[in-house]
C-alpha cells in the first residue's frame, strides 16, 4: 500500500473511532499553550484492535522501506508507550520508553529499560504538534549515548515549528497521516461544518495569530 494510501485510511480510523475533535467556537488549548481548533487524541487508538493493528503494520512499513530498523524501539510517555510496545514485539525488538523528565523519586530515572550507549533508536510518538516533546525525548537519548535514527508518530498537525524542530535535531521525522489528509478525510465524511471549514483553514495559515485572537 503506497504512503498516501496509508495516510488516507489511518486518517479515516482517528476520524470513525472520534479521537479527533473540531471545535472552532471553544478552542483547545495544547500543551504548548497554543489554542487550536482542532484537537487529535490518539490514546483512543489502544481501544480499537484493528486500528493499532494498522497503525503497528504501517510502522513496520516505513522502517522497512527506509532500511531503518533500529537496535532498540522507544515510547514516549506516556501516549507512545503502547504503541512502541506492538511494535517491539512485532519486530522482536527491545523496547524502552523515555519520561519528558526524570522522575522525582527513586533512581530519579527518565529512561526506563535497558539502554546501552551507542544503540540506535526509533523513537514511537503518538503525535507532533510543535516537537517539543520529541527534542526532550531525542536530548535524553542522546544524553544516554544513544543514536536516535529518526521519529515515527501516528498524526502531525504539519506546523512549521516542528520543521525547524527536527531541523534543529538532525533528526528525521515520518508520520502516518497528517493535517491536510485528516481535513480532507473529514471533509469527504462530512464531519465539518461549512462554518467550520474557514476558522479552521484561517489556523492552518496561521496558527500563532490564530491562537493569539482566541485567547
Amino acid at each position: 500500500m503506497s504512503e498516501s494510501s496509508v495516510a488516507r485510511r489511518i486518517a479515516r480510523h482517528l476520524l470513525r473511532i472520534q479521537a479527533v475533535s473540531f471545535s472552532p467556537d471553544a478552542p483547545f488549548t495544547w500543551a504548548s499553550g497554543l489554542r487550536s481548533p482542532v484537537y487529535c487524541d490518539n490514546r483512543i487508538t489502544i481501544s480499537y484492535p484493528d486500528v493499532r493493528r494498522d497503525i503497528c503494520e504501517a510502522f513496520q512499513d516505513a522502517l522497512q522501506a527506509r532500511s531503518d530498523i533500529p537496535e532498540v524501539i522507544a515510547g514516549t510517555a506516556t501516549a507512545g508507550i503502547p504503541h512502541a510496545a506492538w511494535l517491539a514485539d512485532r519486530l522482536d525488538l527491545p523496547m524502552i520508553y523515555v519520561r519528558s523528565r526524570p522522575k522525582g523519586h527513586g533512581s530519579g530515572s527518565q529512561i526506563e529499560g535497558r539502554l546501552l550507549a551507542g544503540q540506535s533508536v526509533v523513537v514511537i510518538e503518538d503525535l507532533v504538534s510543535t516537537g517539543g516533546s520529541s527534542r526532550h525525548v531525542v536530548e535524553a537519548l542522546r544524553d544516554a549515548g544513544a543514536r536516535v535514527a529518526s521519529v515515527l508518530a501516528i498524526f502531525s498537525y504539519e506546523l512549521d515549528a516542528a520543521d525547524r524542530t527536527f531541523t534543529d535535531l538532525d533528526v528525521p521525522l515520518h508520520t502516518l497521516t497528517r493535517f491536510q489528509e485528516l481535513f480532507d478525510a473529514a471533509r469527504e465524511m462530512g464531519t465539518l461544518t461549512e462554518a467550520s471549514i474557514g476558522s479552521i483553514l484561517e489556523w492552518r495559515a496561521n496558527p500563532q495569530q490564530w491562537s493569539d485572537q482566541h485567547i
